[in-house]
């Protein structure tokens, strides 16, 4: 039998500082429900300053307090990051389970963490954002941990709050060297990929945006393998994890397509830094393509979170194609549509993927040429072509008769289609080769 979700009364101050408050409160009624609990009221205050002791006026303490019984609310969720001791100060004049937007956010996370990886990135959040919140856990922090005499145990005389501090502080260097781990099979996975020379596109922007539906319906199109699809909901951090697939239109440019974890206002320093290893994937990119719900009237505000997060993470210059994505909700026709160089479609409705996925194409090869070659004798060659600091998979030249000419469609580089290294060419052949080459010059 499923259990009730828990009843949650969300406060909010406004003091001025946010360009749209009610926004932020309607987020945080959405995250409520992504964390699966259930909205029984809200209660905003207007101040010129937050309270340092209760966050909010003590007047409006009284306020939620009858608000909460009245509707029987079991916890109450506030819409900024509270200080240690706003937290106990509150839950002792409230007597309620006091949390914040911090802590919401990190109880939906460990709700959708499903990798070995997320998971240890979302304990280590759970776990910095609770040690300095100690004090005011416990009824009696004064009682003193093991036993006397010659039977007492390490650690004798200290207060529990001391011992939980230690333990968790153990707990936090276990995860972080278990991170480094995984972060290194990361690397390794990543090198393979660049060393496979092909190039790397990462789909970012804010959460629910539709960035694994984009992905899905590339998968499913232009997939090795379409049932390779991720898991995509119309929720906020419905993925958390990281997924790389390879997409090849049939034009034999193929391109590796990551699907990252969405962005949010007041996104959790802690959450940042715990999930950086993941969070940094975008740096590798050579394209980042940006979703961006056409459909949400504050999208413009969701793309500077996006614009601020990608600075932080040191990507905010890689090069981008925005898509306005479930624009088929805002009556727009026909779709897709391209205007400058942003693309409108809507990928719910498999409209405009194959578009996008020619777009991304012709971006990342955009400095290659298709190019002739001649190829003398007998034997096999290959050759490499540059991108900037990219090279791409190599072409292996079929047997041919003397003097057949070859169509090479893994295009090189402008500035590199001279510099080919040829192997397992008969000398004779290569000396023909690079005769008739000054001959022509």
């Amino acid at each position: 039998m499923q259990e009730a979700p828990v009843k949650v009364l969300l406060v909010g101050v406004d003091i001025g500082e946010e360009a749209d408050f009610e926004y932020s409160m309607e987020e945080l009624a959405s995250l409520a429900e992504a964390a699966e609990k259930e909205v029984v009221g809200q209660i905003v205050q207007r101040l010129d300053h937050v309270n340092k002791a209760l966050y909010i006026g003590t007047g409006k303490v009284d306020d939620v307090r009858r608000l909460a019984e009245e509707r029987g609310a079991q916890e109450v969720v506030f819409d900024n990051s509270l200080t240690p001791s706003q937290v106990r100060n509150l839950g002792k004049e409230l007597e309620l389970t006091v949390i914040d937007r911090t802590n919401l956010i990190l109880d939906i996370f460990a709700i959708r963490a499903q990798t070995r990886e997320a998971k240890l990135q979302v304990e280590t959040a759970r776990l910095q954002y609770m040690l300095p919140r100690l004090v005011g856990m416990y009824d009696a922090l004064s009682r003193q941990g093991g036993a006397s005499g010659s039977m007492s145990n390490k650690g004798t005389g200290e207060k529990k709050l001391e011992l939980d501090r230690r333990k968790i502080e153990h707990r936090i260097t276990e995860l972080k060297k278990e991170l480094e781990d995984v972060s290194r099979t990361r690397d390794v996975q990543r090198r393979k990929r660049q060393q496979s020379r092909t190039p790397q596109v990462a789909l970012v922007g804010y959460t629910n945006a539709g960035k694994s539906t984009i992905l899905n319906r590339m998968v499913e199109q232009f997939g090795e393998l379409p049932e390779k699809t991720v898991m995509e909901k119309d929720m906020l951090f419905a993925t958390l994890e990281t997924s790389v697939r390879s997409i090849d239109t049939g034009h034999n440019k193929p391109f590796f397509l990551t699907d990252t974890v969405g962005f949010i206002h007041k996104l959790p320093h802690g959450l940042v830094k715990a999930f950086r290893s993941t969070l940094e994937e975008v740096k590798y990119a050579d394209l980042l393509v940006q979703v961006v719900d056409f459909s949400d009237e504050n999208y413009r505000q969701q793309m500077q979170v996006t614009a601020d997060t990608l600075k932080e993470l040191g990507a905010g210059d890689i090069p981008q194609i925005v898509v306005y994505n479930k624009a088929d909700k805002c009556g727009m026709e026909p779709l897709p549509q391209k205007r400058q160089e942003h693309w409108y479609l809507a990928a719910g409705q498999n409209i405009g993927i194959r578009e996008l996925a020619e777009a991304i194409e012709q971006q990342v090869y955009a400095d290659n040429v298709e190019c002739s070659f001649l190829s003398y004798g007998r034997g096999a060659g290959f050759f490499y072509g540059v991108q900037g600091r990219r090279y791409f998979d190599p072409c292996r030249l079929s047997q041919t008769g003397h003097g057949e000419i070859q169509n090479i469609h893994d295009a090189i580089d402008h500035t590199m289609r001279e510099d080919i290294i040829w192997n397992r060419i008969h000398s004779r052949t290569e000396q023909s080769f690079w005769s008739s080459r000054q001959g022509n010059t």
